[in-house]
């Protein structure tokens, strides 16, 4: 039977079969084969043996991560991160999208889509600049006005309690409008007849947005929760390395960059490969457990 259904597969679509192969190829050569590269996590790597002639360790890599003084605090700070991340960032496309479709003056309302999607495509350099430059101690916008209502200027990038708010408040900023396209998307492909039976029985706009709207993007919401939750240990290594400073290590400092500073900067490539998949491996017992969430809570689920 399965033969079959894959001679018809083949025979319906052999045109379409054909021109996925360029795309197996460049997977199985630029994703799949790379990681078997995760065998120097266990060896004491060395660039000039190579993987063939580094010294097998066995598990030490990892039980030197898990008895570094620094491993706790690690834990923590990308946990931390990425559950204040999950729990700001991901309902803030959903609040937008749901503003936007209430809006009736149609121009009005592609003028706010086109300036809430423009951050997105801008540089996360640039991003950390600007924030820079308007935070800055000297002569910063944030701080003229703070010291012109009679406060004194606060550095900001070098105080630790406000690290967190700035990675949350800009990460925001930068995809809030972006991310709302798929609900709006969603949103759009809601039957206008339930609206307008709303309507008839004297619903308000607020009360079909939760009787209607909500409900019939929660398979929308319940997929792309999953694959947040999922990621929640994956926190933005690129954004954390600009914006942080020896200053702010207590709360800044994640996983990512730890394998970044004992990796690239220390050459220790056989540590940092076993800390990236012990990163690598969290990620997937999330996802696999958010997705038995998911499935359980919402009925909804990816696989």
């Amino acid at each position: 039977m399965n033969l079959n259904n894959l001679k018809y597969d083949w025979k319906n679509n052999k045109a379409l079969l054909l021109m996925s192969i360029p795309g197996i190829v460049l997977l199985l050569l630029f994703a799949y084969y790379p990681m078997t590269g995760i065998v120097i996590a266990f060896q004491n790597y060395s660039l000039f043996q190579g993987i063939k002639g580094s010294e097998w360790i066995g598990f030490e890599n990892f039980m030197r991560f898990f008895e570094d003084p620094y491993f706790l605090r690690l834990l923590k700070n990308t946990l931390l991160l990425g559950f204040y991340n999950l729990l700001w960032s991901f309902p803030a496309p959903i609040i937008l999208a749901l503003l936007l479709n209430e809006v009736k003056n149609e121009k009005f309302k592609r003028i706010t889509q086109t300036i809430s999607y423009m951050p997105y495509f801008v540089s996360v350099v640039i991003i950390v600049g600007l924030m820079r430059t308007l935070f800055a101690s000297n002569g910063g916008i944030i701080n003229t006005i703070i010291e012109f209502f009679g406060g004194s200027a606060v550095s900001f990038f070098n105080e630790p309690k406000y690290f967190r708010s700035l990675y949350i408040g800009s990460g925001i900023w930068q995809g809030i409008g972006y991310g709302s396209i798929i609900y709006l998307a969603a949103i759009t492909g809601i039957d206008q007849e339930l609206y307008e039976a709303a309507k008839v029985d004297g619903a308000s706009r607020l009360r079909c947005v939760f009787s209607i709207t909500i409900p019939c993007i929660i398979p929308t919401i319940a997929v792309l929760f999953t694959m947040n939750l999922g990621g929640i240990i994956n926190v933005g290594f690129e954004k954390v390395l600009l914006m942080y400073s020896p200053a702010t290590y207590e709360v800044a400092d994640v996983i990512s960059t730890y394998v970044y500073r004992k990796g690239m900067l220390g050459q220790d490539f056989g540590f940092a490969s076993a800390v990236g998949l012990f990163n690598s491996i969290v990620s997937v017992i999330m996802l696999i457990a958010a997705n038995w969430f998911s499935r359980h809570v919402f009925e909804e689920s990816l696989w």
